[in-house]
């Protein structure tokens, strides 16, 4: 890591003194040198991220938003940008953009999302950080840059919240994702990833809602405990109500457009469950349970979903909500009566409930339904405290 500081503070030194740089839009724009040395930097924190085991495996996912993407931006700016869409496993609400176009979402700002102009609103707005050229803008604008980058290294030694992320950014990952760059920059990259959506035909009505997503995030996480910059960013109702001045002035003529909800769940729904354990297991009852509800909505006849309310209901330890615990792992057994888990789960609520018949039947069939499990022996042990 002192090697890595070193390295981008030669960058950032050697940084020329103008900060006024035309948009990358065609393969006619040159990188200038400094620029050069970030996008070399930025390549390098990126696998050093692609290592970590922080990328959430889903091709279809993936694949998604790569689509979407490809639909705000001409070919020629592709060939200048190489826009790459990835998706870290992480519950946090936040995305990032690194200078070379490509981008970071994780997976709990996507599970929030509900439609395709939504989340063609966030990648607009990451997208134009890279093409308005806002990384090396921000560094040669940064008067005191070795303050600067030990600012950086002090942010992210204390980002308790975002697990092994803290470790696996570099200074210009940990810039996009945790400080931010200007409110100017960031005003731009909202009016103009804003075109993009609208131009690319979506539904301008939607793009408030993603702020009112990130709104509603920050005031449950209590934005002086998050870390991430789009939980903790002190403007996001003004950023809303930019945009929807630009709807009522620049756009006062369109009306409707692209939501593509119904891809967008089928590609997405996967990220939603997983997210939701994500959140369980970090703690997050709340936001687990939203996620599940969510799921079940989109799916209602898989039996995971179902499951997962089971064992939301469950670890929140209060008896006053077993019932409706039971009535989930219940509603998964029906759905599909060869899955395990529910079994299990309905198993050790009844015997916390002293049930002991009843969480000797369960706990027995989830053992003859998978005979190999891990946990095979802590289960045959609360079977013998049934007897």
């Amino acid at each position: 890591m002192r090697l890595a500081r070193a390295v981008l503070a030669g960058v950032l030194l050697a940084g020329c003194a103008t900060t006024t740089l035309t948009p990358l839009t065609g393969t006619n724009t040159a990188l200038e040198e400094d620029e050069k040395r970030l996008w070399r930097r930025s390549e390098e924190e990126q696998r050093a991220l692609d290592r970590s085991g922080l990328l959430y495996a889903n091709e279809e996912a993936e694949a998604y938003l790569n689509e979407v993407a490809r639909r705000l931006e001409s070919p020629e700016v592709f060939q200048r940008v190489p826009f790459r869409v990835r998706i870290l496993s992480n519950p946090r609400l936040n995305a990032f953009a690194f200078p070379n176009g490509v981008i970071y979402v994780h997976t709990g700002l996507l599970a929030r999302l509900d439609n395709e102009a939504q989340l063609a609103t966030l990648l607009g707005h990451e997208m134009t950080h890279a093409t308005h050229r806002h990384a090396v803008r921000e560094f040669r604008d940064t008067k005191n840059k070795r303050a600067w980058l030990a600012g950086v290294q002090t942010t992210l030694g204390g980002l308790p919240g975002i697990g092994g992320l803290a470790g696996a950014l570099g200074e210009i990952g940990a810039t996009a994702a945790v400080t931010g760059y200007s409110r100017d920059l960031e005003r731009q990259a909202d009016v103009e990833g804003f075109r993009r959506v609208v131009k690319a035909g979506y539904d301008p009505a939607e793009t408030p809602k993603l702020f009112l997503v990130l709104e509603r995030d920050a005031k449950q996480e209590k934005v002086a405990s998050a870390s991430l910059f789009y939980a903790t960013h002190p403007r996001l109702q003004e950023r809303r109500e930019t945009v929807e001045e630009m709807i009522r002035t620049e756009f006062r003529e369109r009306h409707g457009g692209l939501t593509n909800v119904a891809v967008f769940r089928r590609k997405t729904s996967q990220v939603v469950l997983d997210n939701a354990w994500m959140d369980l297991k970090a703690g997050r009852f709340d936001a687990a349970r939203q996620g599940a509800e969510k799921y079940v909505a989109f799916r209602p006849a898989d039996a995971r979903g179902h499951y997962l309310l089971g064992e939301v209901k469950r670890q929140t330890g209060e008896r006053s909500v077993a019932e409706q615990a039971i009535a989930h792992y219940r509603q998964a057994i029906a759905a599909d009566r060869a899955y395990p888990a529910p079994h299990k789960g309905l198993g050790l609520l009844q015997f916390q409930l002293g049930d002991k018949p009843q969480a000797r039947r369960a706990l027995e069939t989830y053992l003859s339904l998978s005979p190999q499990a891990n946990d095979r022996a802590y289960i045959e042990e609360y079977i013998r405290q049934c007897k």
